[in-house]
């Protein structure tokens, strides 16, 4: 499951940021997941938790947002949801050709809530490079 690989680098991240500003605990972390993203935001915020143990993430709250995949015709000016599995013809002239996705492939931290203060120890180990 790479949702566990995608938790790891989020609270990897959010870390660091959280240690180059001299932060306490983050508490909170919003994400953006696009509905084309290939995550699947329950298993995500499963795998997040277990990533926050013996981290400045420990208890924090992941609250993901869910982008609607949307698309644009370039021959007309529609704008439709094209679902999932994607439907990439035009539901206004028919034309599947130089059709734009505008959204639904997100996968990003938007927010840290954080506490005031230094940041607690980091107790879990790094995980050891592969060579």
């Amino acid at each position: 499951m790479h949702e566990m690989s995608i938790a790891l680098a989020v609270v990897d991240q959010v870390e660091e940021a959280a240690g180059a500003a001299g932060t306490g605990a983050v508490t909170r972390v919003r994400m953006q997941v696009g509905e084309l993203a290939g995550v699947v935001p329950d298993a995500l915020a499963f795998c997040f938790e277990l990533a926050c143990a013996g981290t400045v993430l420990d208890g924090a709250e992941l609250v993901i947002e869910s982008v609607t995949a949307r698309a644009r015709c370039a021959s007309c000016p529609d704008v439709w949801a094209v679902g999932v599995p994607p439907d990439l013809c035009c539901p206004g002239c028919g034309g599947a050709t130089g059709v734009e996705l505008l959204s639904g492939r997100e996968l990003r931290i938007v927010s840290a809530d954080r506490e005031d203060g230094p940041a607690p120890a980091r107790t879990r180990e790094p995980i050891p490079e592969e060579r």
